[in-house]
């Protein structure tokens, strides 16, 4: 049964903060598809992957509220959103969750410390069709107007075909002028993996710390059919993303060592 965009409820969330670039955008085309109900921290909880709030309080906050929208300010994490949303805020399931827009691409393994996609699999967890969307620039003055039209798409897409069970989709964006932008391309998850690099720091009062940095390692960049490939190529790459991480190709050789032992 077609869902009309007045009966559509949609939930919206990210994991940079509510006054990023990235979410505004967002919010303003998904409001096109119908009644938004927005929820995120007021500043960055990026790489919070999975994460829950479980040792303090979760605090909410109602900021805004009109006929087509609502705003919440969350103390916790992407996840935690999701699941208040859920299970405290809305009057019912939302029809979509819909994650992003990141500042910063989550292709291949980045996958599994984005707090963006941590919420669309959250909302995939209850059985809600979800996407997050990422745009490949860390800049807090990145210009998103080339990823509307890519997001409109993605939504039709939705509103067409309901995503299987237990699949959420990552879709990412390159960073360049919209002209540029050579389509979309469905692939799978590029293989390869970060390699963590702790700078050796001294603060004020002459105290060690370190400092995060890594270097993002493609272990196939020739693959023509891997999201890594996509953006370097500057296409727009949706990955579908399965929340079950049952190895099923090993299955049969793990049951066989293991029966005879």
């Amino acid at each position: 049964m077609k869902v009309e965009k007045n009966d559509r409820l949609i939930l919206l969330t990210n994991d940079d903060g509510l006054y990023a670039g990235g979410l505004n955008t967002l919010i303003n085309v998904i409001q096109e598809f119908g009644k938004v109900v927005v929820i995120s921290t007021i500043e960055s909880r990026s790489g919070m992957s999975q994460a829950l709030t479980v040792k303090m309080p979760l605090r909410i906050k109602l900021l805004d509220e009109t006929d087509t929208k609502r705003i919440y300010a969350c103390s916790g994490t992407p996840t935690d959103g999701v699941k208040i949303a859920v299970n405290q805020l809305l009057e019912r399931k939302p029809d979509w969750v819909v994650s992003g827009i990141n500042h910063g691409a989550n292709a291949s393994v980045s996958v599994i410390y984005s707090g963006t996609m941590a919420a669309a699999i959250e909302g995939c967890l209850y059985g809600i069709d979800s996407v997050g969307f990422s745009l490949n620039s860390f800049s807090s003055k990145a210009d998103f107007t080339p990823s509307e039209k890519y997001v409109r798409m993605i939504m039709n897409n939705l509103i067409r075909h309901k995503l299987p069970k237990g699949i959420c989709l990552n879709v990412n964006i390159p960073f360049v002028p919209g002209k540029e932008i050579r389509g979309v391309k469905v692939c799978r998850q590029a293989r390869g993996n970060w390699r963590e690099e702790f700078e050796k720091r001294k603060d004020p009062m002459g105290k060690t710390y370190y400092w995060l940095t890594g270097i993002f390692e493609n272990h196939e960049p020739k693959s023509t059919d891997t999201d890594e490939w996509a953006l370097a190529n500057n296409y727009v790459s949706v990955v579908p993303v399965s929340v079950d991480m049952t190895a099923h190709n090993y299955l049969d050789d793990l049951k066989n060592q293991i029966n005879n032992e």
